[in-house]
């Protein structure tokens, strides 16, 4: 892959780090964040396929638990003939997490395509969606 975008070349490098022993697809997944700093992730999977999580999520979770909160833009990349975008678990955490982001999708075969988590989740479900608590009666507490 010859790319000079230090985002795509990170998920790239995250990507020799897949545990994907089941479906052989491994995928990398960098993340920007808006102070500058760079978390990346790998897809894990697991003998009980449930359980195994995508690059995507791994990066995300990852930055997220580094008190990263503002993600500028993220870059997937996969050996595929094509770029691949993220499945819907993927979409919503996206979306929950980095709703304003530019995505670049690449393959290692040096094509890519590029978004915005908006663009993938045109009606997302988000925190604005849940109702207002409801106003408790003072009997009510205590």
């Amino acid at each position: 892959m010859t790319t000079t975008d230090p985002l795509v070349r990170a998920a790239l490098g995250a990507r020799a780090h897949a545990h994907c022993p089941y479906s052989g697809f491994a995928v990398g997944c960098a993340v920007l964040a808006a102070d500058g700093t760079v978390v990346t992730g790998a897809n894990v999977e697991n003998a009980s396929f449930t359980l195994g999580l995508c690059a995507e999520r791994v990066a995300v979770f990852a930055a997220v638990t580094r008190g990263i909160r503002s993600i500028e833009r993220i870059a997937i990349v996969t050996d595929a003939d094509h770029p691949v975008y993220p499945c819907g678990a993927c979409r919503q955490i996206l979306y929950e997490f980095a709703p304003d982001a530019a995505l670049v999708l690449a393959t290692t075969k040096g094509r890519e395509a590029t978004c915005t988590v908006r663009d993938l989740l045109p009606h997302p479900f988000g925190a604005a969606d849940f109702a207002p608590p409801a106003p408790r009666d003072a009997k009510d507490r205590g």
